[in-house]
């Protein structure tokens, strides 16, 4: 590697790790405060909100890679320029194709790391929330159950439990469902146990009775019980684990996914396909948004008042290409066989670059050398 690349990219990468710091903890931040507030709402300890703050963490850093290259290049090339680096290099004979060298190799690093964020950190950490959350809800179903006070997790639903066991019994328990138009009902029972399940946690109620109050013509009815099964975690809406996600899937398993995969997930082979090339395409915005940048940049001269229409020209060439990228994920969320269109805004975007270095690479050129190449 040459003493330039090697310097340019020592400057990027620096730059780099201040804007992708800078912005995955604002993400990060903002995205803590919100659990914050719910888990610690719900009973949950700091631990568990440290750790499903931490489990977010890899999809906030695979949104932000792809800006902070953005963000680093752009610098970069500002500052060359208002230090007059940037003007010795270009009139050492060092062309825009040339500059561009050292940013697409950045481009690439910064790449190689989403390509390992997309496909192992991100849906394994996605996976482990969903678990996560699901037990964290069954958790906060049990906790609304407390010996010797009259409860109401939820409007329509009262609980009372004269004493909970050692063996984690629920003694002479009460509970009062107000939930139905057309219906009251009063369960009562000696015992009962909170036993987890697939579908939520359900209370298990032994030796009791069910009088149901009819509102239509107030008549009632009672009915005895050995055992009796109620839905504890739909009464109080506690989150249930439902179908698989494909974002929770690891990326060996898209490319031929079981049977019992695509029962978990009810989709289809072509959807799990259309999830891995969205994937393959994700860090592809890393190396072109960092040409993008250096592209526009390369379209300016030298200025003391520095590059910012061409800061702003980058800007909103990537604005555009997210907008495209918005666009084609939506068409092909529509239609998976599609999927070609994911790749589509990072060919655009290449293609805008090799028209704006070619471009400052022939007005960069002295009007002598273009008469020269015009006679020969």
């Amino acid at each position: 590697m040459k003493r330039l690349d090697r310097y340019l990219l020592s400057q990027l990468m620096a730059i780099f790790g201040f804007f992708a710091l800078v912005l995955v903890s604002v993400y990060w931040v903002n995205r803590a405060v919100l659990l914050f507030d719910k888990l610690i709402g719900d009973g949950q300890t700091a631990w568990v909100v440290l750790e499903f703050t931490a489990l977010t963490l890899p999809n906030v850093i695979a949104l932000v890679l792809p800006v902070a290259a953005f963000a680093a290049v752009l610098y970069a090339i500002n500052r060359l320029s208002g230090e007059s680096e940037l003007v010795v290099m270009q009139a050492a004979g060092a062309s825009p194709w040339r500059l561009a060298r050292p940013v697409a190799i950045f481009g690439l690093i910064v790449a190689a790391m989403m390509l390992v964020l997309v496909h192992e950190l991100v849906p394994a950490s996605r996976a482990r929330l969903a678990e996560r959350q699901e037990q964290v809800s069954q958790d906060v179903t049990a906790r609304f159950l407390t010996e010797g006070s009259f409860q109401s997790p939820t409007e329509g639903i009262t609980v009372y439990i004269r004493e909970i066991s050692d063996q984690g019994e629920l003694l002479d328990i009460f509970l009062f469902d107000a939930r139905s138009s057309t219906s009251e009902t009063i369960y009562t029972a000696e015992k009962a146990l909170i036993v987890p399940s697939d579908a939520g946690p359900k209370l298990v109620m032994f030796d009791g009775t069910a009088q149901t109050l009819r509102k239509s013509d107030t008549s009632l009815a009672l009915t005895r019980f050995a055992d009796f099964t109620y839905d504890l975690g739909g009464a109080i809406g506690a989150k249930v684990r439902g179908r698989v996600d494909w974002d929770e899937v690891s990326s060996l398993d898209l490319i031929a996914p079981p049977p019992e995969l695509l029962a978990a997930t009810g989709s289809t082979v072509a959807v799990a396909h259309l999830e891995l090339n969205d994937r393959l395409a994700q860090p592809l915005m890393a190396p072109v948004s960092a040409l993008l940048a250096v592209a526009a940049m390369m379209l300016g001269r030298f200025s003391r008042l520095g590059l910012w229409r061409q800061m702003v020209l980058a800007v909103l060439a990537l604005i555009g290409l997210h907008s495209l990228s918005n666009v084609a994920t939506s068409m092909t969320r529509a239609d998976p066989a599609l999927w070609a269109l994911l790749y589509m805004p990072a060919a655009v975007g290449l293609i805008f670059v090799a028209a704006a270095l070619s471009w400052a690479g022939r007005r960069r050129k002295s009007p002598a050398v273009t008469a020269a190449e015009g006679a020969a």
